[in-house]
């Protein structure tokens, strides 16, 4: 019979459910803890790049918002998609809520490839769009926030 390590090697779907099993039975000496602990760490791991990739596409279409207005109006569902990464966010923190300390610096690691995606996106030239988040991450996760900017603003959405 194989132990709980070489079956983490071999199916790792079948480890997952032989462990759960071992588990709720009770019987820990049959665990193969080095396993489980990497698993664990996996799984806090997932939730904070989930996090970092709803927040990433948030401040894309936020930036879009702001500095394309004219796009909010011509059947781009940036609405919707803001509304969709906030209400996924909300999920994860709500599920997690120790994860609340690390959205500034997620924030601040994913805003340039936002920044990048939404000059790609858009007519807009990068150098539009600020290099360092515009907004407190208090904001960004605020459903009733919709920024606005006083900026002069380049070409409309196409």
């Amino acid at each position: 019979m194989e132990t709980n390590a070489e079956l983490y090697e071999q199916d790792f779907y079948a480890w997952c459910l032989t462990s759960a099993a071992l588990i709720r039975d009770g019987k820990w000496y049959d665990l193969d803890p080095v396993s489980v602990a990497e698993e664990l760490e996996s799984l806090g791991k997932s939730d904070r790049r989930a996090l970092g990739s709803h927040l990433k596409n948030l401040v894309l279409h936020l930036l879009k918002w702001a500095y394309q207005p004219g796009g909010r109006q011509t059947g781009h569902s940036w609405r919707q998609s803001i509304r969709t990464a906030r209400a996924e966010i909300a999920v994860l923190l709500e599920d997690s809520p120790s994860l609340h300390q690390v959205v500034p610096a997620l924030l601040a690691r994913w805003y340039p490839l936002a920044r990048q995606d939404a000059a790609e996106e858009t007519p807009l030239p990068l150098s539009t769009l600020p290099t360092a988040c515009p907004w407190m991450p208090m904001q960004v996760l605020d459903e009733a926030f919709w920024p606005e900017v006083t900026e002069p603003r380049l070409p409309e959405c196409v």
